[in-house]
This record gives C-alpha cells, structure tokens and sequence, in this order.
C-alpha cells in the first residue's frame, strides 16, 4: 500500500511541475538503510485506534526529519538510530531540513513520497507541525517528534490536531525550562553577573522554553539575593553552522564588553563551536564563562581549558524513542490515542568538569548507552515499560545494565 500511496504522490508531484506550480521539496540526504557494517507527563488516554500490521520488518521504512544528521549532535542521534535500524530489521531514511520551515513541512511530503511507513521529526515552530500532521493522516504515516513537544497553551489548534489524530503517535522531549533554570544558576554561583544569551532560530519551540527557564533561573537567583543581582540580556541568533555562530558570537561581544557569560542555547553543537572560536579570537577564553546545551566531542578539553564551564547534553538518545514509538504503531503494537498522544519527558546529563565527561565519554561516546540485543528488546517493550526505560537513562543506569 505504501508503495502504491508513493508512486500516486510522486505522479501527483510530476503532474504539478507541469502545471506551473513547481515545489520545493529537500532531498534525502542518507536514503541507505542501516546494514551490519554500519518524556514530567502523564501517560496518554487509553488509545481508540490501532495500527494495520507491516508484513515483515524488512518492509518497514521510518524517515528521519531532523535539522542535520551531520553535525555534533546530528551525528549522534543518526548513529543510535541505525544502530536501532539494525536491530530492528527495518529501514530508515534521513531528511535534513535545516529547521527552514518551509523545508521541515516539505519533510513529511518527502517521507510520504519515499514510501515510508512512518517518520520521527525535529520541528522547528510548532505551527509547522498542521502541515506535518495533516500529510501524515493523508498518507497513513504514524509520526513522532523528537526533542519536542506541542504545548497546549501557547499552540491550541496544533495540540487538537495532533491529539485527534490517529497517525500522530506523541513526542519526546526534554525538560527544557528545568534545563535554563539549572546552567543559569550554574553561571550565578560562579559569579557571573552580566550574561549573554545566543540563540540559534528566532521562535524555535525549544529556544522559547529554554529562555523561559534562562529568564525563571535569573528571577530566583535575584529573589534570593537581592542585593547581588544579575542581568540577561536579550538573545541574538547565530543560525546552525559554526560560521554564523562565531559571528553572531563577536557581536554579541563588542557590543556588550562587561559580559561575563555567554549562554550558547544550543542549535545542533556546530554554534557553539563557532562561539568558542570567537571567543578565543578576542583572547577572552576562560574570561567569559561558557555555558550550552549539545555535547561537543572535545568537551573534556574545553572544560579543562576553561573555554567552557559547563553543559547539558547526552540526549542524543531522545529520537531512539521516538522510532520506537513510530515502529511499535506501524507494528501494531501500540494503538494510536485519538483524545491525546503518547508523551515520554527524557533526561538531561550534566557536565561541569573534565571528570564528569570522562565518566560520560566512556558510556555514551566510545559506545552507545544500548547494546544491540538491548535495543531489539526495547523494540517490544509496552509504552510504559518504554517510558520507564527512557526516563532512567543515566551514567548510573548504564553502569548497572553493562557491569563486568
């Protein structure tokens, strides 16, 4: 049936270029499947509709909508997803989409034309994820966002949809104004008073709720020390490549001289990159106090360099379970809820020395926090069981599940 839905939607799209209305759909840009050599929500409503089995595994294909599965963090995500790909005998496909919105919405039409069964996506807003969802309900392709979540308040129309509908499987994400909260009192307590905020694209879903726990963190440390106050400067956006972000970075700088601390909000790993990198420029390392979100590769050396301060990261495991929500309802496993949706809150690790990276690197960098017959045991977990296996992922957690 997918292959038919592919072929008429291709047609559909040949059809449109010749009428005039040409499209701008970005490519796929690692359709190869993975081969051998290679989150504080309650649980949903009791789900009304269920999946129609695949026939087999090898007939599964799961699309992968994310900013870009080549940077730092990028990078990571795409190797636990194969990972889990060859574990599960399925197929995946990876689109990146830039968070241009215009391309993440073209995203959907991709996986739908490719023939996927279902997709996993890194939104950028949330008003994008109407057009997501309604090609998702067109074509019969379950969906799942990953380092998201569609918030109820500030998005009505959004949520309505994505709880009515029987192909938007649910979400995880991290607890992003706990995360803005804790490395703005991390920069406080070592002294910082004067504090400058990189973001990386105006009105992205997640940059909106880290700056709201930036501006929650401020407001208590100055409650709570009223005549030692500290200020946040409004944000300046760096984009999501290391170009950018430097530039942004030395702006940021010169037209702000008596920062202390620059808050790197995050954008993939590759912003970060190019902050330090201005920073070292103007001969301000260990000056100005760094904080991010993303690891980089050589965190342990910028901690101990002073280039950095401290981070938050290790999530690179979020979408690993998104795809197992999206493959459990193309299974048939999970019934998708049609007064709600499926919701998993994912856990932060935070590194403020060398030696917590170390700790970190071992378990999460030099292998993956999941072995291969772990991963294919996840892929048959019930949804709770698979919330509860997410939301404890730790250095602890793995330390007990591969002693010896």
């Amino acid at each position: 049936m997918k292959k038919l839905i592919s072929i008429v939607l291709c047609l559909g799209l040949v059809l449109s270029l010749f009428a005039g209305c040409a499209a701008s759909t970005p490519a796929a840009t690692a359709a190869e499947p993975a081969t051998a050599e290679e989150p504080a929500a309650e649980a949903a409503a009791p789900a009304t509709e269920a999946a129609e089995p695949a026939a087999a595994d090898d007939d599964i294909l799961i699309g992968v909508s994310i900013w870009s599965s080549t940077d730092t963090l990028g990078s990571q995500c795409k190797r636990i997803l194969d990972a889990a790909a060859e574990a599960l005998g399925v197929k995946v496909m990876y689109i990146d989409q830039g968070h241009i919105s215009e391309q993440v919405t073209a995203s959907a039409e991709t996986a739908a034309a490719a023939g996927c069964d279902g997709l996993i996506i890194c939104n950028s807003a949330s008003a994008e994820m109407t057009s997501v969802i309604n090609t998702c309900n067109e074509y019969k392709m379950y969906c799942a966002q990953f380092f998201r979540v569609i918030n109820k308040d500030a998005n009505p129309s959004e949520y309505a949809l994505a709880s009515s509908s029987p192909y938007y499987v649910g979400s995880v994400h991290e607890n992003e104004i706990d995360n803005g909260i804790n490395l703005v009192t991390i920069l406080c307590e070592k002294g910082c008073r004067n504090i400058a905020l990189e973001g990386w694209e105006a009105g992205d879903a997640t940059f909106l709720l880290r700056w709201e726990g930036y501006k929650q963190g401020i407001d208590q440390w100055n409650t709570a020390h009223p005549d030692d106050k500290a200020t946040l400067l409004d944000p300046q956006y760096g984009g999501t490549t290391s170009d950018t972000g430097r530039a942004t970075a030395e702006a940021i700088i010169n037209a702000n001289p008596t920062s202390d601390a620059l808050i790197v909000a995050g954008g993939g790993g590759d912003v970060l990159v190019g902050a330090l990198a201005a920073i070292e420029s103007l001969g301000l390392t260990g000056k100005i106090d760094v904080v991010s979100t993303d690891f980089l590769p050589d965190l342990d050396q910028q901690l101990a360099s002073g280039a950095m301060s401290a981070e938050s990261g290790g999530h690179y495991a979020d979408p690993l379970f998104a795809f197992m929500m999206v493959y459990n309802a193309i299974k048939g496993n999970y019934a998708v809820p049609t007064d709600g949706f499926l919701e998993i809150n994912f856990p932060y690790i935070y590194v403020a020395s060398p030696e917590d990276y170390a700790a970190y690197a071992k378990l999460f960098v030099d292998q993956l926090p999941y072995s291969a017959d772990e991963l294919k045991a996840m892929g048959a977990l019930s949804f709770d069981d698979l919330k509860a296996t997410a939301e404890k992922l730790s250095i602890a957690d793995v330390q007990a599940r591969h002693a010896g």
